[in-house]
């Protein structure tokens, strides 16, 4: 079972690697169209309206990605997390506690210093929320690129923080972003969710009965008033990840979910949405504002300092009052170069701007928070690029001198 969930973690890893590449360049693309002499095009294509008039789904293609194709990045996440629960990292108590812990101070301390700073700013009642999600596909990357040399316990560290950290942001979403619900179309939801527990428990394996329940729950949540992405969440967490004693392990309904749908996400899903989310024009306007702007320092501070200060001060201090225990290849200067990368916030962080802030003013919060998300994300990979490759070279020096211990 160990080695079984060991490769699935690796594999795991490469695609979020590879994806987290495309992400980069999805978003690098999307800056450079929106601020050339064709910028004007880009906006007509995010604007685009792709109705489907008899489910009444007047959406424009930016919407798409943002409910429709994170939708898929949020199952793969609920997927993730089940199996780590279940069988993963999550699974044991005293290896579970340290990225929990982590993830709540990466969560609460943003949320302290957003409050802190953009109080009583136009927004800020849901903005505080936009800087407490870290970038999974985009910080397993620059681990990836970065960091080869640190121990293994520092990618299963970051996987974990992650996808506790991405529970959460769900969570919020859910509770922040729910005005109005019609109770019809949520016990719909319901039934929805009920029938692919139940055909779990069953042990069904037809795609023709869960297709129609994704979509349906999916199509249900949305015309509730619930932001349709967490029916993604749900159904992966309703997904059965134990195999039975005559099943093969490869042939459980999330392995193979996961191996599906994973690839989709991390290569088509997240990185269209960061084409559509990232193009924010960079003028002299936006540039005067992010630094002096309550909105934008909220943000920058949140996700720079609160995340990072946040994730390493929660796990430094859960080690010292014996609450959790340090992987043994790890020492604190690795977690604090991994809680430097905890604060890209991309993918969610994007999303929650623009959930937080689309009715505030003419729609120029929205682009200065972007920007102010885009901005930190970068310095963060930058900022952390710089401390793993330094931990990197001091590890590699301590297996160099213990090989030529080795050797007298």
């Amino acid at each position: 079972m160990f080695s079984q969930v060991r490769s699935e973690l690796s594999r795991y890893l490469r695609t979020e690697t590879f994806g987290g590449a495309l992400l980069l360049i999805a978003a690098a693309g999307a800056l450079i169209w929106v601020n050339s002499p064709w910028g004007a095009s880009y906006t007509t294509m995010v604007d685009t309206k792709l109705a489907i008039p008899a489910l009444h789904l007047d959406l424009t293609l930016a919407d798409w990605t943002k409910d429709g194709l994170l939708a898929i990045f949020f199952f793969v996440a609920g997927l993730e997390l089940k199996r780590e629960l279940v069988v993963g990292e999550l699974a044991d108590r005293k290896r579970a506690a340290l990225p929990i812990i982590a993830a709540a101070g990466g969560v609460l301390l943003p949320a302290l210093i957003a409050v802190g700073v953009g109080w009583g700013v136009d927004g800020m009642d849901r903005g505080w929320a936009i800087p407490v999600a870290t970038d999974i596909a985009f910080a397993l990357a620059v681990l990836a690129m970065t960091g080869s040399r640190i121990p293994a316990g520092a990618r299963v560290f970051l996987l974990s923080l992650a996808v506790v950290d991405d529970l959460i942001a769900i969570i919020l979403i859910a509770v922040l972003f729910t005005t109005t619900v019609k109770f019809l179309w949520l016990l719909i939801a319901i039934l929805c969710f009920a029938g692919w527990a139940g055909a779990q428990k069953l042990r069904w394996s037809n795609p023709i009965v869960y297709v129609p329940l994704a979509l349906v729950s999916w199509y249900a949540l949305h015309e509730a008033g619930i932001h349709a992405t967490l029916a993604g969440v749900i159904l992966g967490l309703l997904t059965r990840v134990r195999p039975d004693p005559d099943e093969d392990e490869h042939c459980v309904p999330a392995a193979n979910l996961e191996h599906f749908f994973q690839p989709i996400s991390a290569v088509v899903c997240v990185p269209l949405f960061a084409l559509f989310a990232s193009g924010v024009p960079l003028n002299s306007e936006v540039f005067s504002e992010l630094f002096v702007n309550r909105l934008s320092l909220a943000i920058i501070l949140g996700l720079l300092v609160g995340k990072t200060l946040g994730i390493f001060g929660f796990s430094w201090l859960a080690v010292r009052v014996g609450l959790a225990e340090k992987p043994s290849d790890l020492g604190y200067r690795d977690m604090f170069a991994l809680s430097v990368l905890g604060a890209i916030g991309f993918t969610v962080s994007l999303l929650v701007a623009e959930l937080a802030l689309a009715d505030v003013g003419d729609g120029s919060a929205v682009e200065l928070a972007k920007a102010a998300v885009l901005l930190t994300s970068l310095a963060a990979s930058l900022a952390g690029s710089a401390l793993l490759l330094r931990r990197g070279r001091a590890h590699q020096a301590r297996r160099d001198e213990r090989a030529l211990q080795g050797q007298e």
